[in-house]
């Protein structure tokens, strides 16, 4: 298998990240250093290249990745020698969860619908809207209100999904074609 030459649009967290990265103005043969950044809102990741020859082989092993959480990254190149330091590269990168993390892996609307739905189904006897005690109070949503948010996310999760079929090459479920013939 050939190591690829840029730096990859995801990572699966616990697999070997790996690409070759030649910078003619920086060859790794002159001793300059390539480094990577990654950053999210909550973490942050580093790591070095080794020289291969001219060019620059990033080799991030498995049991690094394995300990990234999963999420979007910026990530910045930059490369050192002597004191000097120049970003030689910027983009994102998706660092998706392993196979075998516990993930809670469903979009944000799908959680809403699903916690929507568990109300209006534990609701059915509720006919308390608001209480108070001591001091503290509580409202509920009317029953009303929910029926509208559950719509809401329905449509927005048939959309997601219909989203997933069409990346995955299968026909988009909401499109209906119609012939007219004579």
């Amino acid at each position: 298998m050939a190591t690829p030459t840029t730096e990859p649009g995801s990572i699966v967290a616990g697999d070997t990240a790996k690409w070759l990265r030649s910078l003619d103005e920086y060859p790794a043969s002159q001793s300059w250093v390539l480094s990577y950044t990654l950053v999210s809102a909550a973490q942050r990741y580093t790591f070095t290249a080794t020289a291969s020859g001219d060019d620059h082989l990033v080799n991030v092993a498995a049991t690094t990745t394995q300990s990234w959480a999963a999420g979007t990254y910026s990530w910045v190149a930059r490369v050192s020698k002597a004191g000097e330091v120049f970003t030689v590269g910027s983009g994102t990168i998706v660092v998706r969860p392993s196979f075998g993390a516990a993930v809670d892996a469903r979009s944000h609307a799908r959680k809403v619908l699903e916690a929507i739905e568990a109300v209006l189904e534990g609701r059915a006897t509720s006919e308390v809207a608001q209480y108070e005690i001591a001091g503290r109070s509580l409202r509920y949503i009317e029953p009303a209100e929910l029926l509208k948010l559950r719509d809401r996310y329905r449509a927005e999760v048939a959309r997601e999904d219909a989203a997933q079929q069409v990346a995955a090459g299968l026909p988009d479920s909401r499109r209906v074609f119609v012939r007219f013939a004579r």
